[in-house]
């Protein structure tokens, strides 16, 4: 039986070929127009994207994941600036593409490159609230010796259309108790 198959498999392998390169190929293909579609969108909101300025200068670190000893040694004053380009789609929600420094919470920068989305709510009046994601790429001294990372984090904001009080949650990654969550605050203002 092996032998009958070893005979065979230059049949076998152009058969299963014929049946799937088309499958594969088409497979890339779409890939290949979805990474088509991303990138004129980011152009998109390049190019058409309200310009917004985002200061920050706040980050909480959680009480119940540091001990008092390391919240002592860390800073909360993330004193950062950013610069961002805002989209409203279809849909009305947001969409963002910024760069953003922050002095982390070793006092050491912060760097970030990103994209976000937001499914925005009115309030009521100019006031609303929204609720997304952000996907980004990060650069920090003690993680990596400040090789840029992907990462992907919750994001909120309430305000109006032109200058929100936005908010990000970095989770606990580590049981330790020296390693705990963080809540980033900051402001997004567009400029005329």
């Amino acid at each position: 039986m092996p032998m009958k198959l070893l005979k065979n498999l230059p049949l076998l392998i152009t058969l299963f070929s014929l049946f799937t390169l088309p499958a594969i190929s088409h497979a890339q293909q779409a890939t290949e127009s979805r990474w088509e579609e991303e990138k004129d969108r980011i152009h998109e909101i390049i190019d058409d994207g309200q310009t917004s300025v985002l200061v920050s200068g706040y980050a909480h670190h959680g009480r119940g994941t540091y001990t008092a000893e390391r919240l002592k040694e860390l800073n909360e004053r993330a004193w950062g600036l950013g610069y961002a380009k805002t989209l409203r789609n279809e849909k009305d929600n947001e969409e963002i593409v910024y760069a953003f420094g922050i002095e982390d919470s070793h006092y050491k920068p912060q760097l970030m490159a990103g994209y976000a989305y937001q499914w925005v709510a009115p309030l009521g009046g100019n006031w609303e609230a929204a609720g997304g994601f952000t996907a980004m790429m990060v650069s920090r001294q003690d993680y990596f010796h400040g090789t840029p990372f992907p990462v992907v984090l919750p994001l909120v904001s309430v305000g109006t259309r032109s200058t929100k009080l936005m908010a990000s949650y970095v989770p606990r990654l580590s049981k330790n108790k020296g390693n705990g969550d963080v809540l980033l605050l900051f402001m997004r203002f567009d400029i005329k």
